[in-house]
């Protein structure tokens, strides 16, 4: 199948540092790749791929300090696959609505998987404009505030069942991974982690945007106890991941997925997490995490980890979360809607 992927430019596929999108692109056209498929990746320059790369912009956009406008690039790279989408059987776009008025009008068949939140006032015009654009969710939750787009399925995201691995040593602090904004809770983990005497270890990206809360909020709060390691790449994460006794994620908002959940669980570490967006469809509660609605909830649930084993957890990945899985579900809906275009 000659397969098309679309991915955003902030980041190179994969991403150097964080990045949850681009590198979920990455491991399904890797995947994809490997399966024997004919991919093209249109994204930065400076990603890594063994499919053909389409170089849309030379670097990642969030590398470039000469950038001030990130249409632009994103512009351009809407050109050049508009001009090279009759080469494709399948266009896969993870642009949230950026392909809608060309690319539902053209003969190609083409989706677009959407990977962030969808509860924002100003999507649901767009969405009400284009009611048969084939959607992808991330998660069910996902859905919720917009019934109205047209899913085609839930897709759950998928790693190499070797990128990540648990690793032998002792686990003897809790971990905070990902991004440091006021919706993913870190003062709540150092506040968790403190009332149990425990260690936290941050390792989180911080954009300019949530810089002021970073120095305002959370700077503070560091030492005793907790220290912020900053970025980690995947090389990193096997022995971060495999030291904690659990990764906490007390998050303040609807995750359409959480990649780090999955990250944790392909290193045998269990999730303390809220009751938010997927949690509950990402994590088994008494399995491979505990699900809980607030800090004390959270606090007390603690008590509960050591009867969480690092085998079954990694069990449980691989049998729900490997990026051939979700290959073999996006190949399902390739067929799907190409056959559906011939038949039209």
């Amino acid at each position: 199948m000659r397969i098309a992927q679309i991915a955003p430019l902030h980041e190179a596929v994969p991403p150097k540092l964080y990045g949850g999108t681009e590198r979920v692109v990455s491991f399904l056209t890797e995947e994809l790749t490997a399966m024997g498929h004919d991919v093209t990746l249109f994204a930065s320059g400076d990603s890594v791929t063994s499919a053909r790369l389409t170089a849309c912009w030379p670097q990642a956009l969030r590398l470039d300090p000469a950038i001030r406008d990130p249409i632009a690039p994103h512009m351009l790279m809407m050109e050049q696959v508009a001009r090279a989408a009759e080469q494709f059987d399948i266009l896969h776009f993870h642009m949230d609505y950026w392909p809608f008025t060309y690319f539902s009008r053209q003969k190609t068949p083409m989706l677009t998987t959407m990977h962030g939140r969808l509860d924002l006032m100003e999507l649901q015009p767009v969405f009400d404009a284009f009611p048969r654009v084939p959607i992808v969710s991330i998660s069910n939750n996902q859905r919720l505030p917009l019934p109205q787009a047209h899913y085609v399925r839930t897709v759950l995201h998928g790693l190499p069942e070797k990128l990540l691995t648990p690793q032998p040593g002792p686990r003897d602090y809790f971990a905070f991974l990902g991004r440091i904004c006021p919706e993913k809770g870190v003062d709540k983990a150092i506040r968790i982690a403190r009332a149990l005497n425990v260690p936290l270890k941050i390792a989180a990206k911080i954009d300019k945007v949530d810089a002021e809360y970073f120095e305002r909020e959370i700077v503070p709060m560091l030492g005793e106890g907790v220290e912020l390691i900053g970025e980690i790449n995947d090389r990193q994460k096997p022995a971060f991941l495999s030291g904690a006794r659990a990764l906490l994620m007390p998050i303040d908002w609807p995750e359409p997925f959480g990649l780090v959940m999955i990250e944790a669980m392909a290193c045998g570490t269990p999730v303390v997490a809220f009751r938010r967006g997927s949690v509950p469809e990402v994590l088994e509660d008494g399995l491979t995490g505990l699900i809980v609605d607030d800090e004390h909830e959270a606090i007390a649930a603690c008590a509960r980890l050591p009867e969480l084993h690092a085998d079954r957890i990694r069990q449980r990945f691989e049998e729900r979360f490997t990026a051939r899985r979700m290959a073999e579900d996006y190949l399902d809906i390739y067929r799907e809607l190409i056959e559906a275009k011939k038949t039209a």
